[in-house]
């Protein structure tokens, strides 16, 4: 029998492997902005078009590449980050296997331009899909410049899996946002469709946080500063008041390498036990110095999991300064029932000392007297005759009627506005199970309702109709309500601004950080606004759009997702009803706009057979 085992050509090696490292437009702006980061860059731009998948560039001022290295950088598992196995256990670099290069090389068409500072001329390699199409001397400047073009363009399969542009944008402005964090003393800016998304000088960390998350941010934050032999902390939290519901700004960088990790997270939510709402999520910006033999990255290709030596240690010393940083504050509350909060001294008061206070007393001042008080004040002495104060009652009536004569109208007297053979009582046509479902009788049986979904439905339908076929109608706010969001939350609500209009949202001013709303739909309560906005941004920057019809479509799912009654709440006989009819007279009663069934009906027949009639 022949041999049938054989050994891949590069090319087609390459495109495999590809698919672990460069899953997405993402991928590549995180492998090559990691690059730019280990040349020692201290000025890097990010250019893209189409949300990334016409066009990445990442242009830096590092070091460069000489000739040979340049051609040999897109080489598989040619790296300058390690030379053996044991350098893996003392990484102070991003990229460290020699992989993302010959990764993005295969799948996409790339054009490199490097030059050392101290050579006269640079290179410039043009590759398409692995195969080399020119290589010649040009002239640069000091650094590297990497274009990626038309990624997946030979993998017609992978590049159709790719979500709207909207989405992938959103993805793209989020590893941009981790690279910059973790970097705040590098200059970085950020260009999508020839517009200037963000412009990022050299800051602290701090500043970093603020520039990136708009100026409402800086309030929110209270520091966190740990520093022991196991790890050191450094970062911010935020205030329990700011909590979101999504989980978008909460960042873990380990020795300034962004990951992700469930069993810290939780770490973090146990310190925030008892201070938080349900369901909300705090934002942290977290970065953990530990000693890099005490780690292992190589676990996943995107790098972004991480195995510690001692995990355990590692989840108290987290919980504990984060505590400790919330009570620092007074943020958290202290179990002493004794003591008084308000006797408190504020931190930027506790070193100044206390001065004498002055007092002034106007001796002669008699608020019984007819005449004007006089201004003059001087220092209290005690007057040395003062009128006795039953002159107060001098000349009042002193009879008194004998209260025994004094009748009061004492008889019990009751009315009703109907007689009581006109009042018809009426008959419970509805019951709440367990605050979830409603249960209705039907001729046939009865039929059983998700409270929740069949709002879903109520409200998805009206929002439509508001924005589609009636003019929306909204209530103006006594006081215009001013909402913060950063500068990529901004930008999707101005795209979102015609559907939110014809919703019933009233805007009257948008700047690069904030808006203002004057009017609200007329079934949005004014505390559920933030909230609805914050849903409508995390779904479609989770990519919800892609089941919708439209844009209003996405808003209308989305605000009924939001305003929707909850199960566990109580409803009255009344809004049972309301809803049950509501539901009844939708144009599609069976689903929710989510695609689940609202209600089952049961028989009569159904139920005679449970009880084997």
């Amino acid at each position: 029998m022949s041999s049938i085992i054989q050994l891949l050509p590069d090319h087609v090696a390459n495109q495999i492997a590809a698919g672990e490292v460069v899953q997405r437009p993402a991928s590549v702006v995180k492998e090559l902005l990691e690059n730019a980061v280990d040349a020692k860059a201290t000025d890097i731009k990010l250019i893209i078009k189409d949300a990334g998948k016409a066009l990445v560039q990442v242009i830096d001022n590092g070091l460069g590449m000489s000739v040979t290295d340049a051609r040999l950088c897109f080489e598989r598992h040619a790296t300058s980050k390690i030379r053996h196995a044991e350098d893996l256990f003392s990484l102070h670099t991003k990229g460290f296997r020699g992989e993302a290069l010959a990764s993005i090389a295969a799948i996409a068409h790339v054009e490199m331009k490097t030059k050392q500072d101290q050579e006269e001329l640079g290179v410039h390699i043009i590759i398409e899909g692995s195969k080399f199409v020119s290589q010649e001397a040009a002239v640069l400047p000091k650094g590297t410049s990497f274009a990626v073009k038309n990624l997946f363009f030979n993998i017609p399969a992978r590049r159709n899996f790719l979500k709207s542009d909207t989405v992938e944008y959103r993805h793209v402005v989020d590893e941009f946002q981790r690279v910059a964090l973790a970097h705040p003393k590098i200059h970085f800016t950020f260009y999508h469709n020839g517009s200037e998304m963000f412009n990022l000088p050299p800051s602290t960390l701090r500043q970093r946080i603020v520039t990136i998350f708009s100026g409402k941010t800086n309030e929110k934050l209270i520091p966190v500063q740990e520093e022991t032999e196991i790890v050191a902390i450094q970062g911010f939290v935020s205030k329990p008041e700011f909590a979101k519901k999504n989980r978008g700004e909460q960042f873990f960088f380990v020795n300034d390498r962004f990951i992700k990790s469930g069993y810290l997270h939780h770490a973090v939510m146990a310190a925030y036990d008892g201070i938080l709402k349900d369901g909300a999520q705090p934002s942290y910006f977290l970065n953990l110095s530990v000693p890099p033999n005490t780690i292992d990255i190589n676990i996943h290709p995107t790098k972004t999991e991480i195995k510690f030596d001692d995990e355990q240690a590692l989840y108290a010393i987290l919980r504990a300064s984060i505590k400790h940083g919330l009570g620092q504050f007074n943020v958290a509350p202290v179990l002493d029932f004794d003591r008084d909060s308000n006797l408190d001294t504020p931190y930027h008061y506790k070193d100044l000392e206390g001065a004498t206070p002055t007092i002034q007393v106007d001796g002669n001042f008699n608020p019984f007297s007819d005449d004007k008080p006089n201004k003059h004040f001087s220092n209290y002495k005690k007057p040395e005759s003062t009128a006795n104060w039953e002159s107060l009652y001098v000349g009042l009536k002193q009879d008194t009627d004998d209260i025994a004569h004094i009748t009061f109208e004492n008889e019990e007297m009751t009315s009703s506005l109907f007689n009581d053979e006109d009042i018809e009582h009426s008959i419970h046509k509805t019951y709440q199970i367990h605050k979830k479902y409603i249960v209705s009788s039907i001729k046939s049986g009865m039929v059983i309702v998700d409270q929740q979904r069949a709002h879903q439905r109520v409200l998805y339908e009206q929002f439509l109709v508001n924005m589609t076929v009636h003019q929306a109608s909204s209530q103006q706010l006594l006081l215009p309500l001013n909402l913060f969001f950063s500068s990529s939350e901004m930008e999707l609500i101005q795209d979102l601004q015609v559907s939110l209009k014809n919703t019933g949202f009233v805007f009257e001013e948008n700047t690069t950080d904030h808006i203002v709303i004057s009017g609200i739909p007329v079934n949005v309560t004014e505390s559920e606004v933030s909230l609805v906005l914050e849903q409508l941004l995390a779904d479609l920057q989770d990519g919800i759009p892609e089941s919708s019809f439209s844009q209003s479509d996405t808003i209308a799912k989305s605000m009924a997702k939001s305003l929707a009654v909850k199960t566990g709440k109580h409803l009255t006989e009344k809004e049972q009803e309301n809803l049950v009819n509501g539901l009844f007279a939708c144009k599609d009663p069976n689903t929710s706009p989510f695609h689940k069934p609202t209600f089952i009906t049961m028989r009569v027949e159904d139920l005679d057979k449970k009880f084997a009639l």
